[in-house]
């Protein structure tokens, strides 16, 4: 049996456990976050899709945490990656995370965590992301549409 045809158990459970995340960000930005919920979100800084300040970018060099949780603004979920507005000394800030940057995704309140192993080719010095701004998937009477997502598609293939 050749490696292809064997079933890589470790690469679905990450799929699985990447769509719980996509999934439980979709819910809090269609609704809000119930009850005492709130999400810790660390993801790799110098993955080359994350969009962020470059000050903070050169303050987190490899990898950063936010809170999901008071003060966040404009959270939107699409396929690949997720938004949010995040106030920093002051100054509100918009952050792009694609899902295959995240390295661990946690819900204090319910004592719930998720980890990751990001693959991917780190971005150089001076280099920026020139993907598309993220806009929330809508259906034909402009209701939000929470689709699950497998992370095989945000997944770099070797």
């Amino acid at each position: 049996m050749s490696k292809k045809d064997q079933l890589d158990y470790e690469k679905m459970v990450q799929v699985a456990l990447g769509a719980v995340v996509r999934e439980a960000l979709s819910v809090a930005a269609n609704y809000g976050l119930p009850d005492l919920h709130h999400f810790y979100v660390t993801f790799a800084t110098d993955h080359p899709l994350v969009q962020i300040p470059d000050y903070l970018r050169e303050q987190y060099m490899d990898e950063m945490t936010i809170v999901l949780q008071h003060e966040f603004w404009d959270l939107t979920v699409d396929d690949t990656r997720f938004a949010v507005t995040l106030c920093f000394d002051d100054i509100n800030e918009r952050l792009v995370i694609p899902f295959e940057s995240i390295i661990s995704f946690v819900d204090p309140s319910v004592k719930f965590g998720l980890q990751f192993s990001p693959e991917y080719t780190a971005l150089e010095p001076g280099e920026e992301d020139t993907q598309a701004p993220i806009t929330p998937a809508v259906d034909e009477n402009g209701n939000p549409v929470s689709n699950v997502v497998t992370l095989d598609t945000f997944r770099k293939k070797p």
